[in-house]
């Protein structure tokens, strides 16, 4: 019988501090055959990552393995991962890509270093391997992407410059914790038929770490489900999903986003469709251009109207970030119009929106929930934030009432309040930037990508609280999503983007049953595949 490329046997971590200490990995065992795929799912916390970082030998200083083996081609590497191993026979696709690269340097750089800190290359060999890695990762601008820094890039092309340094040097297993988090689904199915392709032909293997069972399903020989700190349950994606055993399992599988899930029932989702009021927000032949001439919108018009939900819908760098920070007046146009309840709001510059009483109706959720939260200030401290800007500001034991009750509204207890970003979940710091923006009672919600980094049982949580808070509240939204299921799901209409021009518009149930445009068909067509009660 062949010896697996990787085999980890009963492996305990704990995360000690000078007042705690505390178990995070309880007996994990698993194996990585050449020319496979395993996937790790399971809800934020559950040890995905840090069963990852162990294999690499990248835990923090308050983490200590306390038991068990990790062997590699038959090398023990419990506790110390050789540099060598690193990169060349292991490397790690990081879930942040803006943190995982170095702000200070350029992208060729980056790269470089390397390619070179496993093996010489001469300057044209150097070259050729950098344009081949831009190719592989499906980047087209490769000379302005090497000779860009981090902050000049879109989240999906830093993450596909991850990519690429994780198979620079052809490891024979790859880590790939959340690799597709941040891209669109053209550009995540390339990432990952790339990975896919890699593992195949070099004979690697990989362990995918992913809240997305779709991807799990569409991509991996071997799926574990992890709770805890333990594998609660392990099978092939076909059997796993057709019939799991463990009742979280079941309750993974249940919340996972299909072609066919519902927020609301369909006759109300109708009945809304059918109302015209006046427009909210009007936007008309919008156009932002760059100074190197780039025109990241062009010509762009559309509605939301009152209590509407507005999808967003494109790959990265089709605009809709853009889009967003037009509409929420913190960058300026260079032609169009943009109306706020029938006011010109573009003709106001964005360094002075701030001052206009349209900016408490306006208020952004960030794709990044815990990034976009003070690291210094308490979840009471946050949500209160808005109001000691904006105003006005209820006198004493009245501010704390509003900002409990705004907190409960979003499914946060009074005891979290005093809590700091780090101390809390991802979906606790998701709900933490949707009271933030709801504590001023604006008209419209700008929510970008506010479920990406979530697993499936918060992704549920948060996208049914966001569909009561626009039921109660009678608030906008103009949702910025890659995962067109949730799309699907949340919205009433839906824009399809594409170089900073729509492609196609129109309600929801009508782009996905039958699109009109090659791209949107194309977009529904890499979706990837979860079908649970049915053979995947």
């Amino acid at each position: 019988m062949t010896k697996p490329l990787l085999s980890i046997r009963d492996l305990r971590v704990s995360f000690v501090s000078d007042r705690t200490h505390k178990d995070v990995l309880h007996g994990v065992s698993l194996s990585v055959e050449r020319g496979k795929v395993l996937a790790l799912v399971g809800e934020s916390g559950s040890g995905k990552s840090v069963t990852g970082l162990t294999t690499m030998g990248l835990l923090p200083r308050q983490a200590t393995v306390t038991g068990g083996s990790i062997r590699f081609r038959g090398e023990e590497i419990t506790g110390h991962v050789p540099r060598s191993l690193r990169g060349a026979g292991i490397a790690m696709v990081f879930q942040n890509p803006r943190a995982a690269l170095n702000p200070t340097r350029r992208i060729r750089d980056q790269l470089s270093d390397v390619i070179r800190a496993h093996g010489k290359v001469d300057r044209a060999g150097l070259q050729a391997r950098l344009t081949e890695l831009m190719h592989q990762v499906s980047i087209t601008d490769a000379t302005r992407c090497l000779n860009a820094y981090p902050h000049q890039l879109s989240g999906g092309l830093c993450q596909r410059i991850v990519i690429a340094m994780a198979v620079a040097c052809s490891p024979d297993l790859i880590i790939a914790d959340e690799p597709t988090t941040g891209l669109d689904v053209l550009t995540q199915k390339a990432a990952m038929d790339l990975l896919l392709r890699l593992t195949r032909e070099r004979d690697m293997g990989m362990i995918l770490v992913t809240h997305d069972l779709g991807m799990a399903a569409q991509y991996s020989d071997d799926v574990a489900v992890m709770r805890h700190g333990k594998i609660v349950e392990r099978g092939t994606p076909e059997a796993l999903f057709r019939s799991p055993r463990n009742d979280y399992t079941r309750q993974l599988v249940a919340a996972c986003p299909t072609a066919t899930s519902l927020l609301e029932a369909p006759e109300a989702t109708v009945a809304r469709q059918a109302a015209e009021p006046v427009p909210l927000l009007e936007v008309r032949s919008m156009v932002k251009e760059y100074q190197n001439g780039f025109r990241a919108v062009d010509d762009v018009s559309f509605v939301i109207r009152p209590g509407e939900c507005l999808g967003l819908i494109g790959e990265s760098g089709s605009g809709k970030s853009t889009i967003s920070r037009l509409v929420s007046r913190l960058v300026d146009p260079e032609g169009g119009e943009i109306l706020f309840n029938g006011t010109p709001i573009s003709t106001i510059p964005a360094e002075a929106f701030y001052r206009a009483s349209q900016r408490r109706q306006i208020q952004f959720v960030f794709q990044d929930a815990a990034g976009s939260l003070n690291p210094r200030y308490t979840a009471y401290r946050s949500i209160v934030d808005p109001l000691l800007r904006m105003g006005p500001v209820p006198d004493g034991e009245a501010l704390r009432a509003l900002v409990v009750r705004t907190a409960c509204s979003v499914g946060l207890s009074e005891e979290m309040l005093e809590r700091y970003p780090h101390q809390m979940s991802g979906g606790q710091c998701a709900r933490v930037g949707i009271a933030r923006a709801i504590i001023v009672s604006p008209d419209l919600l700008i929510l970008d990508e506010p479920t990406a980094a979530l697993d499936v049982l918060v992704q549920a949580e948060v996208l049914a609280l966001l569909e009561r808070l626009r039921r109660e509240r009678g608030m906008s939204y103009l949702f910025v999503s890659h995962d067109l299921h949730v799309v699907r799901m949340l919205c009433d209409r839906a824009i399809i983007l594409r170089r900073g021009r729509i492609v196609e518009a129109g309600r929801c149930d009508d782009i996905f049953r039958a699109p009109q445009s090659d791209y949107t068909a194309s977009l529904l067509e890499a979706i990837p595949h979860f079908s649970p009660g049915a053979s995947v």
